[in-house]
């Protein structure tokens, strides 16, 4: 049975006012010049972001989401690209089933695997560490840039890199005068979503952090748990803002079609 073009639109539409409900809310209530949360915002004003750089656990939160998202996308984007070009240059047995192991974070569900991190690394004395954390986080973001190399290699003409090899060009040269360029976009598109996955990740992250490491997601679920005030609508919106640009970026690199469609 066809789907009508109506009812496709229809179905996009909803979907899209179901997604956009909560910043629909949260990033009024932050300009609210009341002393609590409320919908629609009473007054107008930019207290709660003045008072948001005064709270110095919010402050040092965010450096850490971005010190441990900018390393993740680094050692994701190295290893997710070599991995990548592994698997699409050479003849790997059971190369099929390969990829599905290497993309299995994907489909496992972020709890199971944060609880599964949790026994594996406390033998190792990993858990409540930062090295720890950024393995966990690692883990998490690799299989995204293999998909996105992986997208960008599918029709790669390798012969450009015989051409380069015949003429005399290094396999190192061949690597960064051919094919590094080609599949730029694809690399950054990786990097771009493993730092967006990295910085917004709360589930795993439960299970890596210590009292006294915190990530500016977490701090956030702690906050709500403990007494929601308006500066939590502040800071979430200032999440919410990081995340849009970088979601723009990612779709002028390479388009939020060819991400969903690499993911799957």
């Amino acid at each position: 049975m066809k789907i009508s073009g109506k009812i496709r639109v229809a179905v996009a539409i909803v979907s899209l006012i179901y997604i956009l409900i909560p910043l629909l809310v949260t990033i009024p209530a932050s300009f609210t010049s009341a002393s609590y949360p409320s919908f629609p915002p009473h007054g107008f004003s930019l207290q709660w972001y003045v008072k948001l750089l005064e709270r110095p656990e919010f402050v040092e939160a965010f450096w850490n989401s971005a010190k441990f998202a900018f390393l993740t996308a680094f050692f994701s984007v190295l290893l997710g690209t070599l991995g990548a070009l592994a698997i699409a240059k050479y003849d790997i047995p059971g190369k099929s089933y390969l990829v599905s192991l290497l993309t299995a974070p994907l489909t496992v569900p972020q709890l199971v695997l944060g609880v599964a991190l949790l026994i594996y690394f406390t033998p190792m004395l990993l858990a409540g560490t930062p090295t720890g954390f950024l393995i966990a986080h690692i883990i998490i973001c690799v299989p995204y840039v293999i998909r996105f190399v992986l997208t960008g290699l599918s029709g790669f003409d390798y012969t450009l890199e015989r051409a380069a090899a015949i003429l005399g060009a290094s396999p190192v040269t061949v690597f960064w005068r051919v094919t590094l360029p080609l599949i730029r976009p694809a690399i950054l598109s990786g990097a771009l979503f493993s730092f967006l996955t990295s910085f917004d990740n709360v589930t795993v992250s439960l299970f890596m952090v210590s009292s006294d490491m915190r990530t500016l997601p977490l701090e956030i679920f702690s906050n709500m748990q403990d007494a929601y005030s308006p500066i939590v609508a502040s800071v979430s919106s200032v999440v919410i803002l990081i995340s849009v640009v970088l979601i723009l970026i990612l779709e002028k690199i390479h388009g939020v079609g060819r991400l969903l469609g690499s993911t799957h």
